[in-house]
């Protein structure tokens, strides 16, 4: 899938699956393609339960960090995802090839994404 590599003067986490290049909010597909696969994080503001809640802010924090790395790349795949603000997606990748949404997901902090999925964070 051919990406283009955004240059980010400004770059910050939303929430764990979410990020700002410069003011633009888009939406982080780990190794997934648009509309067919990613990953899906807690949710900060809609949050369901108290440990939804607090997974949400400790992946935020782990997006925060790796973000701040040296090197970070972010790929825009060109298309828009189907909410409200119609955000880009796009690929965030480590400098070793890594994808920050693999990263979460072996953490524990991200689950894999497909059209089906229905997110459950409150369940034991």
């Amino acid at each position: 899938m051919k990406a283009t590599l955004l240059i980010c003067a400004s770059l910050m986490a939303v929430d764990g699956d979410t990020i700002r290049c410069d003011g633009v909010t888009m939406r982080d597909m780990g190794d997934g393609a648009p509309f067919v696969s990613g990953y899906d994080t807690p949710e900060i503001w809609t949050n369901k339960c108290p440990q939804e809640l607090e997974l949400a802010r400790k992946a935020k924090a782990r997006m925060e960090e790796l973000l701040s790395m040296p090197g970070v790349r972010v790929l825009d795949s060109g298309q828009k995802d189907d909410t409200e603000q119609h955000r880009p997606l796009v690929w965030v990748k480590m400098p070793d090839g890594r994808s920050i949404g693999a990263i979460l997901i072996s953490e524990g902090l991200a689950r894999v994404w497909t059209p089906e999925y229905k997110a459950d964070w409150c369940s034991k």
